[in-house]
């Protein structure tokens, strides 16, 4: 069985990257056949990318590369900045302004995790859509690239 995969590739700089990633990423994702009518996965997503960025230029004050992949199956978002400290969760006091990151990305994506490299770190959230879960759970459903007619 022949895989198809797909992907982009941008980074951000810490001066107005976590707008201009939101932006990007939302337009790359409308290339997706599924994402039309999975507008809840899209925001999860986009609200990802948002939180990664923001941790990479506040905790990390460095640029942030961000990759999106889709294999068919997850749609991988991958976030690398220049500090080798892995994201902890924290418990932000009510009213703080910061802290909820972490948990925000554990809550919204399937799975995620963190990979030590040799210049930082990079930190991976992978999103199913429902169709692919439908695909997968009984050999339907439709999780086409874009540009796949069948």
């Amino acid at each position: 069985m022949a895989v198809k995969a797909m992907g982009w590739a941008h980074s951000f700089p810490v001066s107005g990257g976590v707008s201009a990633g939101r932006r990007w990423t939302r337009e790359h994702l409308e290339c997706l056949a599924w994402t039309a009518e999975e507008p809840e996965t899209v925001d999860a997503v986009v609200l990802t990318v948002s939180e990664l960025l923001t941790n990479a230029h506040i905790h990390a004050h460095s640029d942030a590369r961000l990759v999106l992949t889709w294999d068919g199956a997850c749609l991988q978002v991958s976030v690398h900045d220049e500090d080798p400290t892995p994201p902890c969760r924290r418990d932000p006091e009510p009213g703080a302004v910061s802290g909820r990151g972490v948990g925000i990305v554990r809550m919204l994506a399937d799975e995620w995790g963190t990979q030590c490299r040799r210049h930082g770190k990079t930190v991976t959230a992978c999103f199913r859509p429902a169709a692919v879960r439908q695909r997968d759970d009984d050999g339907r459903g439709d999780a086409r690239l874009c540009g796949d007619d069948g």
